[in-house]
C-alpha cells in the first residue's frame, strides 16, 4: 500500500470509508476489505458504527497495529472535557486503546477553536490518538488550527472529486505538511456518467471508480477514501496501484471542476467555503 507522509504520520493512501454503512454491512464487508489489503479504516462518532468497525477489525485477524484507524469527534462534543470523554467512549466502542488519527468532524464556532485544538492535543499527549487533524476546514481555519496546535496536524479531510477544485486548499495543506484526505470521491455517483472518465477508463481497461481513485492518489499529498458495501467493489477499488494516468489525463480530469461542484454543504455545519482557484 502506498503511504502518504504527513507531519510524522504515515497514512495509507487509500482508505476504506464507512460513512452510511450500517453495522451489519460493516461486519460483512470490512473484514473482507482488510483481507484484500486495505490498511486504513475511517469512521466517526456520527456514523454510529464504531462498535462494528472495531469488531470487524478484530474479526479480520489483521493485527490492530497494522491498521491505520481514524475516527472523528462530533461537533456537540467539542468542549475540552467533553471532547476527552467522547474519545474515551469512542475507544471503548472501537475496543482499542488508541486511534491512529483523531479529527474534529466539522468546524463549530460555538466553541473557541483554541479550546477544541487543546482538547485534541490533550488526547494526543495521553497516547489515545497517535495523530490529530481536522475535517471540512477552509484554508484560514486550517492555518489557524495549525498555529494553535502544539502537536503537528496530519490531515484536513474534505470533499474532493473531479467536479470540485481543491487546488488552493491542497497547496496550503502541502505548505503546512498536512495531507488532504478526500471523501465523496465519486461525487454521489456523478462520475459514473461522465463521458471523459468513461473514455479514460476504457483506454486503461479500468472502471471509472478506479480512474477517479487513481487520479486522487496520484496527486502529491492526497489520501483517498473509498466506500462500498460490496466485497467485489472493494477488490476493484484497491486495485489502483498497478497503473498510472498520464499528465494529460490528470489535467483533463482536473478540468472537469465546476464553480458549483460542491455537494456536501450542510446548513449549520458548513463554513464559508474558499473560492475556487
Amino acid at each position: 500500500m502506498h503511504i502518504v507522509p504527513a507531519n510524522g504520520a504515515d497514512i495509507p493512501a487509500l482508505g476504506f470509508g464507512t460513512f452510511r454503512l450500517k453495522g451489519p454491512q460493516v461486519l460483512e464487508v470490512l473484514p473482507r476489505a482488510l483481507h484484500l489489503g486495505f490498511r486504513h479504516v475511517d469512521t466517526a462518532q456520527a456514523y454510529g458504527n464504531e462498535a462494528e468497525v472495531g469488531a470487524a477489525i478484530r474479526r479480520s485477524g489483521v493485527a490492530r497495529g497494522e491498521v491505520f484507524l481514524t475516527t472523528k469527534v462530533w461537533v456537540d462534543r467539542f468542549r475540552h472535557d467533553d471532547l476527552i470523554a467522547s474519545v474515551d467512549e469512542s475507544l471503548a466502542r472501537l475496543g482499542t486503546d488508541y486511534v491512529d488519527l483523531l479529527l474534529l468532524h466539522w468546524p463549530n464556532q460555538a466553541v473557541p477553536l483554541a479550546e477544541q485544538i487543546e482538547g485534541l492535543n490533550a488526547v494526543h499527549r495521553a497516547g489515545k490518538a497517535r495523530h490529530i487533524g481536522v475535517s471540512n476546514y477552509t484554508i484560514a481555519l486550517m492555518q489557524e488550527a495549525v498555529r494553535l496546535s502544539a502537536a503537528r496536524l496530519a490531515t484536513n479531510q474534505v470533499e474532493y472529486h473531479p467536479y470540485l477544485d481543491q487546488s488552493r486548499l491542497l497547496a496550503a495543506a502541502r505548505e503546512a505538511g498536512l495531507a488532504l484526505t478526500a471523501y465523496y470521491a465519486m461525487a454521489d455517483g456523478k462520475v459514473l456518467r461522465d463521458p471523459l472518465l468513461t473514455d479514460i477508463a476504457a483506454r486503461h481497461g479500468r472502471s471509472i471508480a478506479q480512474v477517479v481513485l487513481r487520479w486522487l492518489v496520484q496527486q502529491d499529498g492526497v489520501v483517498a477514501l473509498s466506500k462500498t458495501a460490496s466485497p467485489a467493489r472493494a477488490a476493484e477499488n484497491i486495485a489502483i496501484f498497478d497503473f498510472a494516468l498520464s499528465p494529460e489525463e490528470m489535467a483533463a480530469i482536473s478540468s472537469l471542476a465546476e464553480p458549483a461542484g460542491r455537494i456536501v454543504s450542510p446548513p449549520g455545519l458548513a463554513p464559508d467555503w474558499d473560492a475556487a482557484a
